[in-house]
């Protein structure tokens, strides 16, 4: 896939990008660019496909390429998307290396898992090469926008929406594909300290054969309520139960959970469809294996978490994703409860942060060919 490219005519000067990148908060400020791709279904390849049941096998062409200028999309009022919700994305960040060189962490498992989502989604599958060039040509025009202060990154939004022109309940026949980029610090803010999780009991983020498995809009925007009722009680996240008589857990509104018991188990809700397979969830578990820790992906209850840290079997609990990288759990509230973890210096989950960390800024050796460079 060739990509045109079209200057952005009006770029942020020099001085003033350096003092965006000198505290660039998350998700603030935008590069000078972006990646736009349209697809356009084959209306007679896609009855075939139907005749036949491959009724999920969206077919069509990729085409118009282009490196454009960062600004508002023209959409119609009718745009599928802002109807009928067809839309899904990614998270994913480069790093600067000590020589200036630019790399990001596992893009191909982000290509696969947009692809995972699009299926469920009735969208069309970009090709995994394509979606890494297209990190690859935006990079290569906005690489001075990538900081290198600790901590730092350039996070990249890869997002598909639907923007057919119409109103009717079937998938969309037109949909573009862009990568967004955004210079990002600390995604929790400042020094790296435990956060307090909300039990959600009010609000499901998603149910047995639904979208939870997707990294859809949908999903997050039903995390929100639930976010805020945590958020009037003075906490930082939330923590979704899967709704069952047994209480077991599933994932926080945008991260995967994970607890470290003191005989040196490493465990983590199993998936189940309902779960989004985070990227930095797989990684923590090879990373755990090859420590030594007993790695376990299996159901675990609200009551076995607060047992296991009545009791201390249970020593550390901390959420992971792209953005917050590993962040330590120091308590979970469930209504008036307060269940604090016994560890107050979270030693495997640092180790853990800092090994993933190291490997993902340079400052470690990659032993398992994760980093994949983009300029």
């Amino acid at each position: 896939m060739e990509f045109q490219y079209q200057a952005n005519p009006n770029p942020l000067t020099e001085a003033d990008r350096a003092k965006v990148l000198a505290d660039p908060g998350f998700g603030q400020y935008f590069t000078d660019h972006m990646v736009t791709i349209e697809w356009t279904a084959d209306v007679e390849g896609q009855n075939k496909a139907f005749e036949a049941g491959e009724y999920l096998n969206m077919v069509g062409n990729w085409s118009n390429a282009r490196i454009e200028p960062f600004g508002p999309l023209s959409l119609s009022p009718a745009a599928a998307v802002l109807h009928y919700a067809q839309e899904i994305f990614e998270g994913l960040k480069a790093y600067r290396h000590d020589d200036g060189s630019v790399w990001t962490f596992r893009p191909y498992k982000n290509a696969a898992r947009m692809n995972r989502s699009a299926h469920r989604m009735a969208m069309p599958q970009l090709p995994e090469e394509a979606f890494v060039k297209a990190l690859e040509e935006l990079l290569v025009r906005d690489s001075a926008w990538v900081p290198n202060g600790e901590g730092q990154s350039l996070y990249l939004r890869p997002f598909m929406i639907a923007t057919e022109e119409f109103l009717g309940v079937r998938p969309a026949r037109k949909f573009n594909f862009h990568v967004i980029a955004s210079p990002a610090g600390n995604y929790f803010g400042g020094e790296l300290k435990p956060v307090s999780i909300w039990v959600s009991r009010d609000f499901a983020r998603a149910g047995e054969g639904g979208t939870g498995a997707a990294k859809f809009g949908g999903n997050y925007a039903a995390s929100l309520a639930a976010q805020l009722q945590g958020a009037s009680r003075g906490h930082d996240q939330v923590i979704f139960l899967d709704r069952s008589p047994e209480d077991s857990l599933e994932e926080l509104g945008g991260m995967n959970v994970f607890f470290v018991t003191k005989d040196n188990k490493l465990i983590t809700p199993k998936l189940t469809g309902t779960i989004l397979e985070g990227i930095t969830r797989d990684s923590i578990l090879q990373l755990g294996q090859d420590e030594g820790l007993d790695v376990q992906e299996r159901s675990i209850t609200f009551k076995e978490w607060k047992d296991g840290v009545a009791s201390g079997d249970i020593q550390e609990v901390f959420a992971c994703g792209t953005a917050a990288v590993i962040t330590p759990i120091g308590q979970v509230a469930d209504r008036e409860e307060v269940h604090t973890t016994p560890s107050t210096d979270f030693p495997v989950a640092t180790a853990l942060r800092n090994r993933l960390v190291g490997i993902q800024t340079g400052h470690e050796k990659d032993t398992y060919g994760w980093m994949h460079r983009l300029a």
